[in-house]
């Protein structure tokens, strides 16, 4: 294959992956044009240029029993992914997170001797460590987003390259404030609330009533509270008509609300990024929390927590996510109050360490310079 026009097998298997495998894909052509991308993906890949075979709304699962429900779906596609790079011989491969399906195609893939690079490296400094094995015997390039996940890997063996986050650029909204308000009839005198309850379907169904209720406790106690939720463009979900409903413009309901309450995950430092406090929740259904409290190691849930190594946002994990621990906690962040003003000063300390903009174009660098 001539090395002026490169094929990339590219695996990105949820929204947030979607998101970071459009942006490394621009920052990819920018360098080189003739690159051709195949493989798993979603909307924003596919319009940069992914030959797309499987969408990320068929492929978000997580869950031990939710995997398993799914598992012939998964096998199915695992095959259909490795005769597709047997058949393209690709220059690369990119794996974008999605551990659960990645790690075993990245061991199924050593009989096709194709060099793999890992961009935003699964957690297994949280859990899971023995998967390291992986990226021991299969994986040729890992790029790390965090300075501690570099220096974790590094510590077992796994050569690893530091390109910074992707968040510190980019995550703008498309509205200034006073159009956003505009387009939601919210005025200057209202308070807006965000709820952020994930972009799974699964996500959706455990957290957002629970959300709502909360929301309306808060409604009889801050005067002139807005409610406005975040929609994923692939769930379903029905509530009154007392709420406003925002699928376009994610980033706008999240940087102009006072506070937000926010599913774990990529949202939860998207909050931090648009210096927006929040409160952090998940519940898993009984088997997968059962099995991930076994065999996590991290003390904290929340990726703002976890970067700071310390409680910077309050988090609730399963039974803990209820109204009442809700609504105490995010009360004195819709006002001026000493916990919101300490909150800001630590998610400003986590945007800090987040590094300099240019992840992605580092990545390509790199990437490129590999193939």
């Amino acid at each position: 294959m001539s090395q002026s026009s490169p094929i990339f097998f590219m695996v990105a298997g949820e929204q947030s992956g979607d998101l970071h495998g459009s942006k490394l894909i621009q920052s990819i052509k920018k360098l080189n044009p003739n690159t051709t991308f195949i493989g798993h993906g979603g909307d924003r890949m596919q319009s940069c240029g992914l030959e797309i075979m499987n969408h990320v709304n068929e492929l978000a699962i997580m869950g031990f029993t939710e995997v398993l429900k799914h598992l012939p779906f998964m096998i199915n596609v695992m095959g259909e992914s490795l005769e597709k790079i047997k058949e393209i011989k690709p220059d690369r491969i990119i794996l974008i997170d999605y551990p659960g399906f990645n790690l075993r195609l990245s061991k199924n893939c050593r009989p096709h001797g194709v060099p793999i690079t890992y961009f935003i490296l699964p957690q297994l400094w949280a859990w899971k460590e023995n998967r390291i094995k992986y990226f021991h015997r299969y994986v040729d390039q890992s790029l790390s987003i965090f300075p501690f996940e570099q220096e974790w890997f590094e510590r077992r063996e796994v050569p690893t390259n530091y390109v910074g986050h992707p968040f510190n650029e980019g995550l703008e909204p498309k509205l200034s404030k006073a159009e956003f308000f505009n387009k939601h009839g919210i005025t200057n005198e209202d308070t807006l609330l965000a709820l952020v309850p994930g972009s799974r379907q699964q996500e959706i169904d455990r957290h957002l009533m629970l959300y709502y209720q909360a929301a309306q406790a808060i409604k009889n106690k801050i005067k002139n509270l807005k409610i406005i939720i975040t929609k994923a463009d692939n769930v379903i979900f029905n509530l009154p008509n007392d709420v406003i409903i925002e699928p376009d413009d994610i980033y706008g309901a999240m940087k102009y609300s006072k506070a937000a309450i926010t599913t774990s995950g990529t949202a939860s430092l998207e909050c931090a990024i648009m210096d927006t406090p929040e409160v952090v929740c998940y519940k898993l259904s009984g088997m997968s929390y059962l099995i991930t409290n076994i065999m996590n190691k991290s003390p904290f849930i929340s990726m703002v927590n976890l970067i700071a190594g310390r409680m910077v946002v309050p988090e609730y994990l399963q039974n803990q996510v209820n109204q009442k621990n809700i609504v105490d906690a995010l009360l004195p962040l819709l006002n001026d109050t000493a916990e919101r003003k300490k909150m800001l000063g630590g998610m400003s300390e986590v945007r800090r360490s987040l590094g300099m903009p240019g992840a992605y174009d580092r990545a390509a660098e790199a990437i490129l310079q590999r193939t």
